[in-house]
């Protein structure tokens, strides 16, 4: 008897811990609204925003998993990230597939659009928000391979293809004039084949560092291959560099190396003005501007803070909503320097902060005359 009594008081209290549980969860604001299949449609829809990222293990994709994170706003803003093949493939995703309004890009995929698929008037079509940081274009070799050019003829792993390394690794040996055999896997496949000579090198396009290079053991036989940079890539690309602190087991005892970066694009389909899929990249674009002090601190990926948000992207428009936001940012900046020089400089303590904020609102209102 005594026995079913405690069995039935713990029964009684799983019950009750169960239900406060319960009771105690947050419920989004969309689950708890109801209506009509034809208006749950609707809203659902209405400010839905589709961001094509990359591959899954990939930098890019971290980006747009992190700006939808930042940026949903309920029913008033929802970003999907988008899992992709890579760089090349976001842009025929944001150009062809249905529900794309945005991608992360490389700067150099209008060359193989415009060269290779001779898409006409791509510049008006799509167009750029921010340059986002760089990435490094690696290349894997067995200590034989000293330079790029003893791999003429040789095997070389650029990814599957519509990854960056497809895209950017084509293009450097075309400028170089060197031919390699191209090989299409993925690169941890790459990987194991180059350590038993059955391809000679890899090419990545990612942000360094990252563990697929960082992990490969000392005296392993490999090591990253020298890229000089030179006039012939002005036009999409900057000068990178890998140093001992990135990648210590893979510079042959070198201090660092040189490499070639490309950067990396917030892209958006220029829709016609008034239209709904305008308005829509219209309100992701000023909620990433005004949520921009979000990004620049943890857990946020620290290359966000390496961002400079005037930084323009050569053979590129901006977004006339970017410009218009980047516009007013920079006038806000303006106006909060020549504040802080009437209160002779910045707050120590964050109390302080919000108190000289909201001051400064104050004083900017009395400014305007408002």
């Amino acid at each position: 008897m005594r026995r079913r009594i405690a069995i039935g008081c713990l029964t009684a209290c799983v019950v009750a811990l169960f239900s406060f549980n319960l009771s105690a969860q947050v419920v989004p604001k969309s689950i708890q609204e109801g209506g009509s299949d034809s208006v749950m449609r609707e809203r659902k829809n209405q400010w839905t925003v589709g961001i094509v990222g990359g591959l899954l293990s990939g930098s890019y994709m971290r980006f747009a998993d992190e700006m939808a994170s930042a940026l949903n706003d309920g029913d008033d803003l929802r970003i999907l990230p988008i899992v992709s093949y890579g760089a090349a493939s976001n842009l025929d995703d944001l150009l062809y597939l249905e529900g794309v309004d945005a991608a992360v890009t490389q700067s150099d995929v209008f060359e193989y659009f415009k060269t290779q698929r001779h898409m006409p008037n791509l510049a008006n079509r799509v167009q750029y928000v921010i340059r986002l940081p760089i990435s490094e274009l690696h290349i894997l070799a067995r200590n034989d391979v000293q330079s790029l050019e003893d791999l003429r003829g040789k095997k070389v792993n650029f990814g599957p293809a519509g990854t960056g390394a497809s895209l950017t690794g084509t293009i450097v040996f075309q400028r170089l004039g060197i031919n390699v055999e191209q090989v299409m896997i993925d690169q941890p496949s790459a990987l194991q084949k180059l350590q038993s000579g059955e391809v000679d090198a890899i090419a990545r396009v990612v942000m360094k560092p990252i563990d697929f290079f960082s992990k490969i053991p000392a005296n392993s036989g490999l090591h990253l291959v020298n890229i000089p940079f030179n006039k012939m890539f002005e036009d999409y690309y900057t000068l990178g560099e890998f140093t001992k602190q990135d990648y210590p087991n893979l510079l042959q005892g070198k201090d660092s190396i040189d490499t070639i970066a490309v950067p990396a694009v917030l892209a958006v389909y220029n829709w016609p003005k008034k239209t709904e899929r305008y308005r829509k990249v219209e309100r992701f674009v000023q909620y990433l501007f005004n949520n921009w002090d979000k990004f620049q601190k943890p857990p946020f990926h620290p290359k966000w803070r390496d961002i400079n948000l005037a930084a323009t992207v050569p053979g590129w428009t901006r977004f006339s909503v970017a410009q218009d936001s980047l516009d007013h940012l920079t006038s806000q900046k303006s106006s909060f320097q020549s504040f802080l020089n009437t209160k002779g400089g910045l707050p120590a303590n964050d109390n302080d902060k919000e108190a000289l904020f909201r001051e400064f609102m104050q004083w900017q209102q009395k400014s305007n005359g408002h």
